[in-house]
């Protein structure tokens, strides 16, 4: 899957983030609105890593949903 058909299935994909990542609100992945760079960005933000590491586990989330 990539980037654009998540974006496509934001909607039904929301829930899968939230149980990815623990301290994402329902309010933070409609934020979110399916783009990429502002989902890690609120990942930045609420866990304090690297934009590295947040691409990492967004690449590695996206294969898990796949």
């Amino acid at each position: 899957m990539n980037w654009d058909q998540v974006e496509g299935k934001w909607k039904q994909l929301k829930g899968e983030a939230t149980s990815q990542w623990g301290k994402l609100t329902d309010d933070d992945v409609d934020k979110a609105e399916g783009n990429r760079e502002k989902l890690e960005g609120i990942l930045q933000e609420k866990y304090g890593k690297t934009k590295a590491e947040i691409h990492d586990e967004v690449d590695q989330w996206m294969k898990k949903i796949s």
